[in-house]
């Protein structure tokens, strides 16, 4: 089905109407006799479900009006010769001339395991779906590699400064300081199947099965992997490192800040005030919640001190509902709401955290290890860094 512009008004528009009906619904909630506050309650939450349905949907609309528009990727000779050798590897398990056509056009040597890189469209296409079935691909920054790793130099500061008379003796100052950061690296595998009557038919797009089929595969594994990997054979994720109540100045390098709500297993409005400002003013434009489902419905009945709502929908195309005046990032594999959770982030993910892709997908092509199929053992470099620390805060649902 074709998707415009004037689809993603009419949710818009849907949206910001089932959020004034919540308005009132909640608020009757708050003001009624405890005889009615169940049935008020029961549609509250009929009502907030329905607003976290007409959001996501007004989302997953404006995501494929974007791909709709996107322009298609234009072949080269070298290209089109690999992915023609590649689909006979594929099909038929022909490998004639494969290596050669391969190291030509993508500079890619065969895999000393076994099997062939995908050619470039394919793994294009891979991380395209990955980046639309993955919130932490599309929240944080990328980075593509062509080695089996990478490291970067940052400076912390430490560089000496202060004032000086006009003739007074400059003193020497200090080095700044550089720390290394380095990705942690992992290899991560699938293995479709499928049956060689399928691989005959000429109408079965093969490389578009494999990376949809892969696909699925990746993102489970890596959403987890960049929030909470612990970097042993996998990325590292953003709450697996160090958390301490330390402002900037005076925290650990690559440790992030996290606050304390003060009640266990909840959290207030002031809590995620003192979020927002716990970030430094320049890492503010372009930060963002990150949160579940069930912790956004929960911030939803939130007010501030006026009594307004803090959580306001969209009614704009590209433009997100918002908390606080900050978009929020649904990732159902943060926390939930619990004593001691880690259950809300906020910061510039795009500036604290970056996944990194190692060019290049790899497919091994098996038929005899699960006879009658055809199983295609596909693996990809991928790690995670956290590039900046101050760029996250964390809020922890802690009494202490």
């Amino acid at each position: 089905m074709a998707i415009d512009e004037k689809d993603v008004n009419e949710v818009a528009k849907e949206l910001k109407g089932a959020f004034e009906e919540f308005k009132k619904a909640n608020d009757k909630e708050l003001d009624a006799i405890k005889s009615e506050k169940q049935k008020l309650e029961e549609k509250t939450d009929k009502m907030n479900e329905k607003l976290g349905e007409l959001d996501n949907l007004k989302a997953e609309l404006e995501k494929e009006l974007k791909a709709a528009k996107r322009p298609g990727v234009v072949d080269r000779k070298e290209a089109d010769e690999h992915k023609a050798a590649f689909s006979q590897f594929i099909r038929k398990g022909r490998e004639d001339g494969l290596a050669e056509l391969q190291e030509k056009a993508i500079q890619v040597g065969v895999n000393e395991d076994g099997g062939y890189a995908a050619p470039p469209e394919l793994d294009q296409s891979l991380l395209e779906i990955l980046r639309k079935d993955n919130v932490m691909r599309e929240e944080c920054g990328s980075i593509i590699i062509s080695a089996s790793g990478y490291k970067k130099l940052v400076n912390v500061g430490g560089a000496g400064s202060g004032w000086v008379g006009e003739t007074d003796e400059r003193p020497e100052t200090n080095s700044p300081k550089l720390k290394e950061i380095i990705a942690t690296m992992g290899e991560v595998y699938a293995k479709p199947k499928s049956t060689q009557q399928a691989l005959d038919d000429m109408f079965f797009d093969v490389e578009q099965w494999i990376a949809s089929e892969v696909a699925i595969e990746f993102a489970e594994q890596e959403a987890a992997a960049f929030l909470t990997g612990s970097g042993v054979k996998k990325p590292k994720g953003i709450l697996a490192h160090t958390l301490d109540v330390k402002g900037d100045k005076t925290r650990d390098f690559g440790s992030l800040q996290k606050f304390i709500s003060g009640s266990a297993g909840s959290f207030t409005y002031d809590n995620l005030i003192d979020v927002i400002y716990g970030l430094r003013k320049g890492y503010r434009n372009g930060a963002k919640f990150m949160m579940n489902g069930l912790t956004i419905a929960r911030a939803r009945k939130i007010k501030d001190t006026e009594g307004n709502y803090i959580w306001q929908p969209s009614v704009q195309l590209d433009q997100p509902s918002t908390l606080l005046g900050y978009g929020i990032a649904e990732n159902e594999d943060m926390p939930d709401v619990a004593a001691d959770a880690n259950a809300i982030m906020f910061g510039n993910f795009k500036r604290g955290y970056s996944v990194v892709d190692r060019l290049g997908t790899n497919v091994l092509r098996d038929p005899y290890s699960s006879k009658p199929y055809v199983e295609f053992y596909t693996t990809k470099r991928v790690g995670g860094m956290l590039m900046d620390s101050n760029a996250i805060k964390v809020l922890t649902l802690s009494a202490t």
